[in-house]
Parts: structure tokens; sequence; C-alpha cells
């Protein structure tokens, strides 16, 4: 890819025209995974700073792959804006016994390190995105 291909692809501050990093989504433009280990950093501290939507999911559950392709949307979409990350609740107890995951998808929003909304079930994107949205 060359230079101008790749600005077009790169978010700059609307001030001062400096290049901004890119907040919130992996490399390959997918949600962040998280795990038990790295939750409190990558979620919580993460949330001081823009809204974290966390999307609590299961390789079994159908209703979480349904939604997969909602969230990688809104990874690509979020421009700094909020961060998506991915917990994998059978890989890491730990954290879904914390946060009393019941019912998979559940996703829970942070903001300034508490969480401030959750969200349960496969929801149209619209729902999720108004919902983040009132978090920024």
């Amino acid at each position: 890819m060359d230079e101008q291909a790749a600005s077009v692809n790169q978010a700059i501050c609307g001030k001062c025209g400096a290049k901004l990093p890119q907040i919130g989504v992996a490399a390959n433009g997918k949600p962040q995974v998280v795990t038990d280990s790295t939750f409190a950093s990558e979620v919580v501290n993460a949330s001081a700073s823009l809204p974290v939507l966390v999307d609590c999911w299961a390789e079994w559950c159908g209703p979480c792959r349904m939604i997969a392709p909602v969230l990688d949307q809104l990874a690509a979409e979020s421009a700094g804006r909020y961060k998506i990350a991915k917990l994998n609740v059978d890989e890491n107890p730990q954290t879904s016994a914390q946060f009393q995951i019941r019912s998979i998808p559940t996703m829970l929003i942070f903001k300034h390190g508490k969480m401030v909304d959750q969200i349960v079930g496969a929801v149209p994107k619209q729902a999720i995105a108004s919902r983040l949205a009132a978090q920024i």
C-alpha cells in the first residue's frame, strides 16, 4: 500500500491534522481479544479515555456467531471514538464470574473504569450502536 492510500485510512486530528493512533481495532480490523489476565489493562484502564464495549461470547453459541459480524463492523467504524473487545467466557471464567455473565451474548460497556451499561442477547446493530454512542 502506498503512502497516499495509507493516509486515506489513517484518522487525523480535526484541529491540528496530526495522525491519530488506531485504537480499539486489532491489526486485522477485528475487535481486540481480551482475557482474564488482560481485562484490567485492555478494558477497565482503557475505558478511562474512551468507552469500551466487551462482547462476552462462546464458540458454541449460535447467537454469538450471529452478532460477531455486527461487532466487526462497529470495530471497523469506530474511528477512535470507542473500543470493541471480545471475551471468550469458556476460556476466561474469572472475568465472566466477576461480571455475573449468565447468558450470552452479553455486551458490557465500560466508561471511566466502570461498567455503565449491559446488553443481553443478539440485538440489531443500530441498538448496539445507539447504546454505545450514548457513552461517547
